[in-house]
């Protein structure tokens, strides 16, 4: 499996291609880096699966639409995060420029698998930064890819509209600590890290 990450030059948010056999890979939360995400993947000739949302933030998903026009692949998101696409305030458009609804083609659960070339990950939710938020593990790769539920040392907001600091703690121990410690957590801002080291050293979540 292979990880190319672009990062936005003012969000600060990290959009992720996942490229597993075949050429066939996923976008995991496209910001508004789309020249740079379309050109790779015409230059690297990749047949793109699915594009996959952590959650419905204006800066996690406001290319979306332009990735899916260059490769016709689907939209997913978490079955509760469609209020928070759809709402302005809620995906946070109306708060940091125009304000907009954006649409999706279909809708996950928790356990689901999104496969593609010899791999899979499987959908894990983690409401509490919005309330439909989720984080996509690849187990055989030992991969996370966790938006904004969990950072290098920090977590999300939870003060945002449908988050909840609590509930958002209770996703990160419940959900992901339980993960081997080993396993990189490829966060939606800032650097990678490891299940292991946030478990010692991330002291927002207790």
């Amino acid at each position: 499996m292979k990880v190319k990450s672009f990062t936005s030059p003012d969000m600060g948010e990290n959009c992720y291609i996942i490229t597993g056999e075949n050429k066939e890979a996923v976008v995991i939360d496209p910001g508004n880096s789309s020249i740079k995400v379309i050109d790779y993947i015409r230059a690297e000739e990749l047949d793109i699966k699915a594009i996959l949302l952590t959650h419905a933030h204006f800066d996690h998903m406001c290319a979306a639409d332009e990735i899916q026009a260059a490769t016709e692949a689907k939209i997913m998101i978490y079955k509760d995060e469609a209020e928070v696409a759809q709402n302005p305030d809620y995906n946070l458009s109306s708060v940091f420029g125009t304000p907009e609804a954006y649409r999706y083609d279909a809708e996950l659960n928790a356990g689901d698998k999104v496969e593609f070339g010899e791999t899979y990950c499987r959908i894990i939710s983690t409401p509490g930064h919005t309330k439909g938020g989720c984080c996509f593990y690849f187990e055989q790769e030992g991969a996370l890819f966790t938006g904004d539920t969990l950072f290098m040392g920090s977590v999300g907001r939870s003060d945002f509209p449908t988050g909840d600091e609590a509930v958002l703690r209770k996703s990160i121990i419940e959900k992901l600590y339980i993960l081997p410690d080993e396993t990189r957590v490829f966060c939606g801002h800032g650097p990678s890290t490891t299940i292991g080291y946030e478990k010692q050293y991330n002291d927002y979540v207790y």
